[in-house]
Order: structure tokens, then C-alpha cells, then sequence
């Protein structure tokens, strides 16, 4: 059996690390990218078998990603991999050719699954999934890390007035 190459695109690098090498354990040849502009200078120098692919990432959506592998890579089985997991995104992701849709987080037997049986029309969102609460409180923290605690950069960056971004960080987290 020939190696298999799987292209893994995701910001969070020690995932990227932890599953990288665990597929390579598995006998993938796996090429690595921060976000999509990386992923896609990957995709113009060699051909993959596989992609797992983050939707959230900085930059471009993975969406814009599952288009280009698409185009220019069409027998590529893309998985769209997000902590973000929502119907529109999982129907958007299948539409623009993903052959399947996971959530995080996601384990490598979960991965190796998802690349194995074909998509179907349901989407596994979890029982308890996050309150839109909880994903904001998680969205603030991330963009506030991004910004190296600088609240008057986050509330730019979130389009927020500031005031209103330090009562919300004020509050205790919202519970899962």
C-alpha cells in the first residue's frame, strides 16, 4: 500500500503537533499548515490523498479552503474539523465538497472515521453543545490572548466600545 498523504491545516500547533504525529504513526505522510495561505502553497507543490481541515482560523475561513483543494485537487477527501460547530456550517462545509464534518474536540480514531465512511445528511452536533453565551465568553478570551490583554485592542478588534468589553470581562465564565 502506497503511503497516504493527508494535508492538516489548523492554528492551534499543539494540536496540529499531537495529531500530526499520531496519523504519521499511522502510517500518513502528513504536511502541516498554520491557515490557509500556507495550506494553499502546500496544495500548489504536491497532491493529497486527505485534508483535515479547522474552520475558525486566523485569516481565511477553512470554507475558502475546501474550495481551492476542490479546484485544484478534486479526488482530495476533505473533513472540516471545528470547535465552532453549527448546522450552517456543517450544510455550508458538505455544499462546498467536504466529504465529512467534525466536531472538536475530536480524537484520532474520530478522524480516522470520519475519512472512512461517507458523509451523510445528519451532522453530529453534540447533545450539549455550548450556550451562545459560553462561545462568546470563549470568542473575547481568544481575541483578548490575540491581542496580549490589551482591552481597548480587543474591543477594536470585536467592534465593541471598550466600556462595554471590561464589564464583560468582569463577569465570571458562563458554565459549558
Amino acid at each position: 500500500m502506497t503511503e497516504q498523504k493527508l494535508l492538516l491545516v489548523d492554528d492551534d500547533a499543539v494540536f496540529v503537533d499531537v495529531m500530526a504525529r499520531a496519523l504519521e504513526k499511522r502510517g500518513f505522510s502528513v504536511s502541516r499548515a498554520s491557515n490557509v495561505d500556507e495550506a494553499e502553497a502546500l496544495l500548489q507543490a504536491q497532491s493529497f490523498h486527505k485534508a483535515l481541515v479547522d474552520l475558525k482560523m486566523e485569516g481565511r475561513s477553512g470554507l475558502a479552503l475546501i474550495e481551492a483543494i476542490q479546484a485544484q485537487q478534486p479526488q482530495c477527501k476533505v473533513v472540516m474539523l471545528t470547535g465552532y460547530s453549527s448546522i450552517a456550517t456543517a450544510v455550508e462545509a458538505m455544499r462546498l465538497g467536504a466529504y465529512n464534518y467534525l466536531c472538536k474536540p475530536a480524537s484520532l480514531k474520530d478522524v480516522l472515521a470520519a475519512f472512512d465512511s461517507p458523509a451523510t445528511s445528519e451532522v453530529d452536533v453534540p447533545d450539549n453543545p455550548p450556550s451562545v453565551e459560553r462561545v462568546e465568553w470563549e470568542h473575547i478570551q481568544k481575541v483578548l490572548a490575540e491581542n496580549d490583554g490589551n482591552v481597548s485592542a480587543t474591543a477594536r478588534a470585536l467592534g465593541m466600545h471598550r466600556r462595554t468589553l471590561q464589564r464583560k470581562l468582569l463577569k465570571k465564565p458562563v458554565r459549558q
